[in-house]
């Protein structure tokens, strides 16, 4: 089972411990690299996988300007943490104090007294310390003083693209959702609670389970979109609208989804639309009988895009 830690006082012994260093939102092949690679190091060493993590993100305190949204809840980060077969999460805050650590400080009394590293697995970009001064080789001479091995990790490059947060937090926002999974390796998805509605898809004949678009998560531009649908343990195809539904009058922005051949009361379920990949932008159309219209083309749209997600043809 995953330990989760806040902060560094009172830490029991490790048995050699081999961590990384990082947020890890979206848990991307990069990251499934780099965590694979601590775990089975420490597995060889009889050791512990340790995850050096922090909160809030680094960039709310360095630049909070920027409107940075997530790829992943934190309990979805710690699920995949676990599924990864991470022993230790520990948590630091990250504060204006902690940011203003030397990066010798940071080597010597962070990764050294208080986590007692063996081994330290990093990307070959790392930085860190006060005005992120520190570098890889500053880290790797350091790591040599206080007695832990560093190892600098070369991201993972796909089809000329590096596997980065950022990198996919812009392929989705400009709606590429198939270039996304591919460096994310599996769909995009957003969790939530069915909420009610207007019901006016109900009224056209393509009942909707609705979400609300969550504040801090990475979303799709508006539009339409083939998707599928995650309830418990069953998975459904659908077809899914994130928009405030221009054809009515401008409303919440909503992401709504219609399972595809299936009927299902799902007020108040917590589901996951996953976003296979994008059919059309939104319009407003002169009338509900044009929308409906439009809406069956949509629907076939998405099947022949989920068809050939499902047969691996790109």
């Amino acid at each position: 089972m995953l330990k989760v830690t806040r902060g560094l006082s009172g830490e029991c012994p490790r048995a050699y411990p081999v961590a990384t260093i990082g947020n890890f939102d979206g848990h991307h092949l990069g990251h499934r690299a780099l965590l694979q690679t601590v775990v089975e190091t420490a597995r060889k060493a009889e050791g512990t996988a340790l995850v050096l993590t922090f909160e809030p993100h680094p960039i709310k305190i360095l630049a909070p300007h920027v409107d940075l949204c997530f790829l992943t809840s934190p309990e979805e980060k710690l699920a995949h943490f676990e599924a990864a077969g991470i022993d230790e999460v520990v948590f630091l805050d990250f504060s204006p104090t902690f940011a203003a650590m030397s990066p010798d400080q940071f080597a010597e009394d962070i990764l050294h007294r208080s986590l007692t590293l063996s081994e330290l697995f990093v990307g070959n970009h790392f930085a860190f310390g006060k005005g992120r001064a520190g570098r890889i080789d500053d880290l790797v001479r350091l790591g040599g003083q206080y007695g832990f091995r560093v190892h600098p990790v070369t991201p993972v490059m796909i089809d000329g693209d590096v596997v980065s947060s950022s990198r996919i937090r812009q392929l989705i926002q400009a709606g590429n959702m198939e270039r996304a999974a591919t460096l994310l390796g599996r769909v995009y998805g957003i969790r939530g609670t069915v909420v009610h509605g207007m019901q006016q898809g109900q009224a056209m004949g393509w009942p909707t389970a609705n979400l609300r678009v969550p504040a801090d998560r990475v979303v799709p531009p508006d539009g339409v979109y083939a998707a599928r649908t995650v309830h418990g343990t069953q998975t459904y195809d659908a077809i899914a609208y994130i928009g405030t539904r221009p054809t009515f009058g401008e409303g919440e922005r909503l992401i709504e989804v219609n399972l595809l051949d299936q009927t299902s009361d799902l007020y108040g379920q917590e589901i996951t639309v996953q976003f296979v990949a994008r059919v059309r932008g939104d319009h407003t159309f002169a009338s509900t009988d044009e929308l409906s219209k439009q809406i069956a083309h949509d629907v076939e749209q998405a099947r022949i895009s989920l068809r050939r997600i499902s047969q691996g043809v790109q």
